[in-house]
Order: structure tokens, then sequence, then C-alpha cells
């Protein structure tokens, strides 16, 4: 920036008076990852010590019949079906600085670049694990006739989302606990992710009995929801958003973490010389796979803000 001058006058700014580069930065800010509080890494060391697949066994459905003194017995033979959890995915991120910039440098560039790009890739993986989990999630737990049993509870579907409002999203909420009721799920670990437009709303909403907060105290304590029916709220900005006609939507996701599994079988950051120009390449690497393992564990309501 030149200071102002009397016209004909020299400009002596960046001659007489130097130019100074400070050594300190403008903070920056990164989305939330949640992928490590909803997901599980159960069979992460299996991959990593031996390969890029592992065959996940299930526990086979026995059948139960009817017993009569003298009769001839049926022996069923259980089948288990296999799942297989691949490392087929990965993101890469590739820097170079010139010798000449980076003596002229007095920050540490490539460590602050490393420090970056991870952050980066966890909102990377998040957008994208997130964006794929709703096809793989079991069709009774979806839907305008979701529930196992009831088959009437209405989660929205494309081109009729649930309109949410400060007055309905704790309703929504339980029916979203009562369809992983539905289907025996644990209420141990429960999670539901929501977009932070709805968390504002549930922070509105008359959620006053501080027993639904799960810890005996109010729910909008410090800004912050606790717990809501058993289930651990966690904010994103990192769901995927649809135009469904004239509406903007997204899902609400909720379940355990046994619905859904991550591993990762290699994340690497290395540095080298650059071999056609005098300079430090920085990059990295994250080999990774996820899948929804047990459908049954998850559920989602397809939404829109309400009016």
């Amino acid at each position: 920036m030149s200071y102002p001058v009397v016209g004909g006058h020299p400009n002596y700014s960046g001659t007489f008076i130097p130019e100074i580069w400070s050594s300190k930065l403008v903070e920056k800010y990164y989305d939330s990852t949640v992928l490590s509080q909803i997901s599980n890494t159960d069979y992460e060391g299996e991959i990593r010590n031996q390969g890029d697949k592992v065959k996940i066994r299930t526990v086979p459905t026995l059948e139960i019949h009817d017993y009569q003194v003298g009769q001839t017995l049926t022996n069923q033979r259980p089948e288990s079906p296999i799942i297989e959890l691949l490392i087929d995915k990965g993101f890469y991120w590739s820097a170079i600085i010139d010798d000449v910039v980076e003596r002229q440098q007095d920050i540490d560039q490539m460590n602050l670049w490393a420090e970056d790009a991870a952050e980066q890739m966890k909102i990377k993986l998040d957008t994208r694990v997130l964006g794929s989990i709703v096809p793989d999630i079991d069709p009774m737990n979806m839907g305008r006739t979701a529930g196992r049993i009831s088959q009437g509870i209405d989660l929205g579907a494309v081109g009729d989302p649930v309109g949410i409002t400060r007055s309905n999203i704790l309703d929504t909420i339980l029916y979203l606990g009562q369809v992983l009721d539905e289907q025996n799920v644990s209420e141990t670990g429960r999670f539901i992710l929501l977009p932070y437009w709805a968390t504002t709303l549930l922070k509105l909403s008359d959620i006053k009995d501080a027993s639904l907060s799960g810890d005996g105290t109010s729910p909008l304590r410090n800004g912050r929801v606790g717990m809501i029916d058993r289930f651990t709220v966690y904010n994103s900005n990192l769901l995927p958003r649809y135009q469904d006609g004239s509406d903007v939507t997204t899902h609400i996701i909720a379940g355990t973490q046994a619905g859904l599994t991550f591993a990762t079988q290699l994340t690497k950051t290395e540095s080298l010389r650059a071999e056609s120009t005098f300079g430090n390449i920085m990059r990295g690497l994250m080999v990774y796979g996820h899948k929804v393992v047990k459908p049954e564990a998850l559920t989602a309501a397809y939404i829109k803000p309400g009016t």
C-alpha cells in the first residue's frame, strides 16, 4: 500500500519505507467432520496388516419350528452371507515450493500446507461418505411408510420432503428413534446427524423437559444440544443437498456405529526434491474404503426447511 503523496512529489514507499511480510496468518475455518463419531473401524487393523479387502461373516438366522413328540426333525443348513469391504477409493494432494521462494519465507510453508491438506482430506472424506450412505439404508427405515412393524411413519420421499419447523423437529427425531426400535437396534451409542439449520430449530423448539437431554441438564446449555431421545446429536455442513423442484432438501441421518464401517489402508505424507525445477514437493495420499454393513441399524428422513 502506498502512502498518499502530493502531486509531483516522489513516492518512497517500497524504497526507503520497506514492505514487511507478516509472520502471522489469518485464521482459517474448516467444516466439522463427524465420520469417526458415526462409523466403526472394526476391520481396519485386518486390512492394514494384509490387504485391500476383508470378507466379513454375518450371523445366520436360524429357523424355529413347532415340536410334537415323535415327529421327524427338519435340519436346517444355515447360510451366512458374506460382506466384502474393499479399500478401493483414495485422495491425494501435491504441492511444490521453489527454493528461491522458500528462502524468502519466514514461516514454515510446507508444514502449514500439510496441516491444511489433512483437514481438507477429512472434509472431502466426510462429504463423500455422507453422500453415499442413504441408498444403502434398509428401505423399511425410510420413505413415507417407514417402520418395519408400523409401516406408517412419514420420513419424506423425493418430491415430498418433510417440512421441518421448530414445532415438529422433535417429533421427527422421535419417529427416527421408533424406526430403529422396530428393528430392535441397540439403544447404546445412537447418533443423529443434523444440518445446522435443523439444529437451530431444535434449540428454538419447546424442549424444556431436562429429561430429554439424557443427562439431567437442560439440552439448551451453552448453546449446544446434548442428547435427545437416546441420540447424541451432531451437526454437519457436509450433508448432501439436493434441488427437489423449488425446494432445497437434505437428509437427517440416524443410527448406531454398527451400521457403517470405515477403514484406511494407507495414509502417507512425504517430501521430495522436484525433478524439473529447483524446489521441494510435499504430497499426501489417503486410500480408504467404507460400507454400510448393517442397513437396519441406520435410518434417514428426507427434509426441507418448513414454514
